[in-house]
């Protein structure tokens, strides 16, 4: 490996369309999302990532081998600068403005703008391209479009997903959930709604959905909670699904059309 002092530098436009000075291949590098810290490891870089987040729980051995600098949204900023980061990868709507822009400051940092399967196709190739591992992300990238393309849709089933309780909030249009929920064969109750809005308890009851699902995370919904939802919708199915498998946009989606299609098949 080479110093980072001796790095050629790889000027790169992330998908914010800023532009980016990366010493290449990086040696030192700060993932600030846990999708994309497991994709850097089943990219082959697991010993190239020196800082990841408290929620960084993929691999399970990514907060052992690197320093954990806070949440998504609150960087411990001089544990970052102790990892004496040569590149950091944040995302647009998981990690916060102002902090990206402190830490552009000092660092190269590359970030993720995804709200389509594209997009996370698109990031995944170009994480490789920046690492110097496009020999395994462009394979792995067409590995999951093919499974997304093999999925049998059939006629939509009128659905809403859960995010968060008390209060309650869904995954709209304009989110990567929603484009997962489309590709799968569901049809968002909340469609004509914007990103992650709060909604009433009315509001899913005049919806009528045929199933609710509720998401593993980020609220930890669970088995206690299908009466509370059973109550406003005695007529839907109610689902404990992974949010994961919905939601994390990197490697993790090499599982998850197998597991949308078991979902719409049973």
């Amino acid at each position: 490996m080479l110093p980072a002092e001796l790095s050629v530098p790889l000027n790169v436009t992330d998908q914010m369309g800023r532009r980016v000075a990366v010493p290449f291949p990086p040696q030192r590098i700060v993932s600030l999302v846990p999708s994309q810290t497991e994709l850097l490891h089943d990219l082959g870089l697991g010993q190239r990532v020196v800082g990841v987040t408290k929620f960084c729980i993929h691999p399970a051995q990514a907060r052992q081998r690197a320093t954990v600098i806070g949440g998504t949204k609150n960087f411990d900023f001089a544990k970052i600068a102790a990892c004496r980061p040569d590149l950091i990868i944040g995302n647009k709507e998981e990690n916060y403005q102002e902090g990206i822009e402190q830490l552009a400051e000092r660092y190269p940092v590359w970030m993720s703008d995804i709200t389509t399967l594209a997009d996370a196709l698109e990031m995944i190739r170009r994480v490789g391209l920046l690492t110097g591992q496009q020999r395994r992300a462009e394979p792995m990238a067409a590995t999951i479009a093919s499974s997304f393309a093999s999925l049998k849709v059939a006629e939509p089933i009128p659905v809403a997903y859960f995010i968060w309780r008390k209060p309650y909030m869904v995954a709209a249009t304009g989110t990567f959930i929603d484009d997962l929920l489309a590709r799968a064969g569901f049809r968002n109750v909340f469609s004509r709604l914007s990103r992650y809005p709060e909604i009433s308890a009315q509001h899913v009851q005049l919806a009528a959905p045929h199933q609710i699902l509720l998401s593993s995370e980020p609220y930890p919904f669970s088995e206690k909670h299908k009466a509370e939802f059973q109550a406003l919708c005695p007529e839907a199915q109610i689902r404990i699904v992974d949010g994961e498998l919905f939601s994390w946009y990197g490697s993790r989606l090499l599982q998850s059309a197998a597991y949308l299609q078991q979902l719409t098949s049973t």
